[in-house]
């Protein structure tokens, strides 16, 4: 892709962080030879101008920061979507008596 850098401290962990950093960092764009990417102040993090539309724009600003402010609602909004993704289509789980992977 040819970005560099993770968007949070704590990349391998789930929370709401990545939010949290989008909201509280001044970013200000990378000055490089690579595609346009964003940098905070301490030049460890980095976001896309993907992520800074999250902010830009005031109506997913203002979901940013309910999700900054609101990690365990993250958590369970994050839950539905995945689970609804990841069934998407799949009968198996309609008519069921048993899980899909039941093996008896």
């Amino acid at each position: 892709s040819g970005y560099s850098g993770p968007w949070t401290r704590a990349p391998t962990t789930f929370s709401n962080e990545y939010y949290r950093e989008l909201l509280e960092n001044t970013w200000t764009l990378k000055q490089w030879k690579g595609p346009d990417q964003f940098e905070d102040p301490t030049g460890d993090l980095m976001m896309l101008p993907s992520d800074m539309a999250l902010i830009w724009d005031p109506k997913f600003r203002k979901i940013t920061k309910y999700y900054a402010e609101n990690g365990e609602q993250f958590d369970k909004d994050f839950a539905a979507a995945f689970q609804k993704l990841t069934e998407l289509g799949v009968t198996a789980f309609e008519k069921a008596d048993k899980p899909w992977w039941w093996p008896f």
